[in-house]
């Protein structure tokens, strides 16, 4: 018969979620649940490293978009969210980048998170981390989570990092090491040339553990708080109501849009706004879906001399080519996550760490909402890593199946928009640069006549897209508003904790995969109260105990 009671509920099979499951399962004495709303990741897009590119226009994810956005003039944006095991890491480009070590540092000594400081996180990077390339005090080799170098950049890419250097931007081996700045290639989640998520790194191994139990294809519908506890959960299963206890805990982990889309349903969340959509409150806690953050990009397009990018690939004869490139040689287009090299720098002189980040697509269209050009192409897009806009997540209904009202309240903030155009302007120089000049016939997109700043914006308005890097909305830290403790602790619920994206106090400045395991990572030893990895200290600081990482 199967059992309906368990020590540790998961709430959320995403990235953190698989390491929490991973994790506590270590454990042979205690039992672990972990729900997932969407399916197993058994089709080969999941694992081919290109795959990405059909991920954003739709497969294995919601299906939402924000509410119109006011300072965008009233456009919604495609809001991609995972819907799959494994979450953002089974469907992201793969990128493997931590931001820079001054978010941390901030966490800890601004926003009152004791324990989230650069030193302290940087062991939970390391722990999950196995690096095919670097072995020194910034990365592991030894974890679960393949990190690699590209496999397949082509010769676009090598003058890109020429044209980086050309513009004035030092070339950086490892943009996760000692310093930040400059331009290089990405290290990707990737073993063997197929993706590494966090299904596939810390989930499948552990799963042949009887202690472990995995339900896909199971959506959440409320937690249930017993006395001021978290005791248990609901879910649908086929259209099934079923109900499973949590001796332990409930840890909800399903992103900075889910996460506080569950607690509001179960009556959690700012008071007047469950009222308002007929939902009894069983505890105000009015932090919950506030201090939504998220990286918007703009992007350049420019038309190549030749046949020098990934566009053309799509068309069937080279599609079939491509696939048998790849299981013959593990080489060629579906090798390429497609996004492989790019650039730290700043935007504003003034800032205290790179603010602005370059990706060089190695194609036009590989995105939702980013044009394809005729003939070949290449994709420069940048975000401004420190956005000051916050936004929000609502609900639109007290029923579980409605959308939830995203709003992430772009450029709200003047200072974000003008960053934002600065960065646009750059890549756009970068692009100019003689080392391009082989490749780059002419650019398209935004296009010579796009010039002044009016004309600049309303190209932003239509082209801007989200980097898919929501965070904050159960924010941590020790204020009223804070949603959990520095030990992720639900503050006023006993019993339930929040473990993913959403504690973040701040966006860091970078992509956020890699953070989001490392908050599974160091979550899972808060939760079975282990003593926390000891601090890093850096070989240099024998003699100089300068921070690291800063530029």
């Amino acid at each position: 018969m199967p059992r309906n009671s368990f020590d540790y509920i998961i709430l959320g099979g995403g990235s953190a979620g698989c390491v929490l499951a991973a994790r506590l399962s270590e454990d042979r004495d205690v039992s672990v649940l972990l729900i997932e709303a969407g399916g197993r990741d058994r089709n080969i897009l999941f694992h081919w490293p290109a795959g990405f590119a059909k991920m954003t226009k739709g497969i294995a994810s919601w299906g939402w978009s924000t509410v119109p956005q006011k300072h965008m003039k009233g456009r919604e944006v495609w809001f991609t969210q995972a819907k799959v095991i494994g979450g953002g890491s089974s469907i992201n480009a793969q990128i493997y980048t931590r931001g820079n070590a001054l978010d941390y540092d901030a966490w800890s000594e601004e926003e009152g998170c004791a324990g989230w400081s650069y030193r302290e996180v940087l062991p939970y990077f390391k722990r999950a981390e196995s690096n095919e390339r670097f072995n020194d005090d910034y990365h592991g080799i030894e974890g679960p989570l393949g990190v690699s170098m590209p496999r397949a950049t082509l010769p676009v890419c090598d003058a890109f990092i020429r044209a980086g250097q050309e513009y004035g931007m030092p070339y950086n081996p490892d943009f996760n090491g000692k310093r930040q700045m400059g331009v290089g290639f990405y290290q990707l989640t990737q073993r063997n040339a197929r993706r590494s998520s966090a299904a596939v790194a810390f989930l499948r191994p552990a799963e042949n553990r009887p202690n472990l139990t995995v339900m896909t294809g199971a959506e959440a519908r409320r937690i249930v708080v017993t006395g001021g506890r978290a005791t248990g959960v609901e879910i649908t299963v086929k259209g099934r109501l079923e109900t499973y206890r949590a001796d332990r805990e409930v840890i909800l982990s399903s992103g900075a849009i889910g996460s506080p889309r569950l607690m509001m349903l179960s009556g959690i969340g700012p008071a007047d706004h469950l009222r308002s959509v007929g939902i009894n409150v069983v505890h105000d806690l009015p932090g919950v879906g506030e201090n939504l953050q998220d990286h918007i990009d703009v992007c350049a397009i420019a038309e190549l001399n030749g046949p020098y990018s990934y566009d053309g690939w799509d068309r069937l004869h080279k599609t079939v080519w491509a696939g048998l490139q790849y299981l013959l040689f593990k080489s060629g287009p579906a090798a390429a996550s497609l996004f492989e090299t790019g650039a730290f720098w700043y935007a504003d002189p003034a800032a205290r760490s790179p603010d602005i980040q370059f990706h060089l697509g190695q194609g036009s269209g590989i995105e939702k909402g980013i044009v394809k050009i005729d003939g070949a192409g290449i994709t420069l897009n940048s975000a401004f890593m420190r956005p000051r806009s916050r936004g929000t997540v609502r609900l639109a209904s007290a029923d579980p199946k409605t959308a939830p009202l995203i709003d992430p309240n772009y450029w709200s903030d003047p200072y974000d928009l003008e960053m934002t155009l600065k960065g646009l302007e750059m890549t756009r120089e970068i692009l100019a640069q003689p080392a391009m000049s082989k490749f780059v016939r002419k650019e398209v997109l935004p296009g010579p006549s796009i010039r002044s700043r009016e004309d600049l914006f309303d190209f932003a308005c239509k082209m801007a897209k989200t980097d898919h890097h929501p965070v904050g909305t159960c924010r941590m830290g020790q204020d009223d508003m804070a949603v959990v403790d520095p030990s992720l602790r639900v503050r006023g619920i006993d019993g339930l904790r929040v473990c993913d994206a959403s504690i973040m106090p701040r966006i860091n400045s970078s992509n956020t995969n890699a953070p989001t395991i490392m908050i599974g990572e160091k979550g899972a030893d808060l939760i079975r109260d282990l003593p926390p990895l000891p601090p890093v200290f850096f070989a240099h600081e024998r003699n100089d105990l300068t921070r690291v990482n800063v530029a």
